[in-house]
């Protein structure tokens, strides 16, 4: 299993990045996934998830900011990030939902300016 998230990169409060996730040797279409992020001194937490069926959630701070998709014949999942704030600023990693300790991969920094 390889999850290769990629599409970080510095923003300025307010502007928008949209993160992608490509998985390889698993079937993409029946898992469900989500992206995960981990800013300097705190936990990893769960941003979005959406499901096999299409169901999405997401964390309480960046509902209406944030919206996860997905592609099956891509077998790729994103992160589409708009009105972006400082305190946005981390790694971000895709992993499945639950994640897997094994799945996660190297992530992809966001850092933004105010």
């Amino acid at each position: 299993v390889q999850l290769q998230a990629s599409g970080g990169g510095l923003a300025q409060a307010g502007g928008s990045l949209r993160l992608s996730c490509a998985a390889s040797g698993i079937i993409f279409s029946v898992k469900n996934m989500g992206w995960y992020r981990q800013a300097p001194g705190k936990q990893r937490e769960l941003v979005a998830r959406i499901l096999s069926t299409g169901s999405t959630n997401y964390e309480d701070s960046v509902k209406g900011r944030f919206a996860i998709s997905r592609d099956n014949a891509k077998a790729t999942v994103y992160l589409q990030m708009t009105s972006l704030k400082p305190e946005d600023t981390a790694v971000y990693y895709c992993n499945f939902w639950p994640y897997s300790p094994e799945a996660w991969g190297q992530g992809t920094l966001v850092t933004v300016s105010s």
